[in-house]
This record gives C-alpha cells, sequence and structure tokens, in this order.
C-alpha cells in the first residue's frame, strides 16, 4: 500500500516542486531580511493535488507574511 495514498513517484514529484519554489522564490527573500530564519515546508495531503503555480502562490504569500 502506497504511504498516504500516493507512489512514490508522486511524493518525489511534490518534494521537487517544493524545492524549485524553495531555491526559486523563497530562499532569495530569506536572504534579503536581516534577521536569521529558518524555514521549514510540510506539505498537506492536498499539496499533491494542486499546480505548480498554486503551491508557488501559496509559499510566496506565507514566505511574505512571515516576513
Amino acid at each position: 500500500m502506497p504511504k498516504h495514498g500516493h507512489t512514490i513517484v508522486d511524493r518525489n514529484r511534490l518534494r521537487r516542486r517544493l524545492r524549485e519554489i524553495g531555491r526559486l522564490e523563497v530562499l532569495p527573500r530569506l536572504d534579503t531580511h536581516p534577521r536569521d530564519l529558518d524555514f521549514l515546508v510540510r506539505a498537506r495531503r492536498e499539496a499533491y493535488h494542486v499546480s505548480f503555480q498554486q503551491l508557488r502562490n501559496q509559499l510566496v504569500k506565507l514566505t511574505e507574511e512571515l516576513l
């Protein structure tokens, strides 16, 4: 039985998407902030069913709210 109802291919795809968004969008924003921050992302089950653009928009929004 797949973990959480998703195959390893699905989990890896989500992980690669989140890593890419972090590299392109989140980390550059954190680098410009004067405070040292750690940023941990835990994907919910719903994240498997949204587009890359939706993931990107949500992570960018959360990052801006934290800063």
